[in-house]
């Protein structure tokens, strides 16, 4: 990812996110930006194609590793991916 992210909140999610949907990892991150992956393009980031469902299975991993707290974890997630796409939307070259 472009180093003119560096610095806007949410990079180090986004980043990690891409990097684990390249290399096919099915993680927290690659599901999140999964499910962004058309809004994040239109942002200037690179993405791979996106993981089939990824909504339903960030959920549902998410459950497995918070318990009752995914619904707060995936909030929470989300609020950061949103704000690193508003960032990026307004300082798109």
């Amino acid at each position: 990812m472009s180093s003119a992210y560096a610095g806007m909140p949410g990079a180090d999610l986004v980043e990690r996110g891409v990097s684990d949907l390249a290399a096919g990892r099915r993680s927290v991150e690659a599901l999140l930006v999964s499910r962004a992956t058309t809004r994040l393009r239109s942002c200037g980031v690179p993405m791979p194609p996106p993981l089939p469902d990824a909504d339903r299975e960030l959920y549902v991993l998410l459950a497995e590793r918070e318990g009752a707290g995914a619904h707060t974890a995936y909030n929470a997630l989300t609020r950061r991916l949103v704000s690193f796409m508003h960032a990026a939307e307004h300082h798109a070259p």
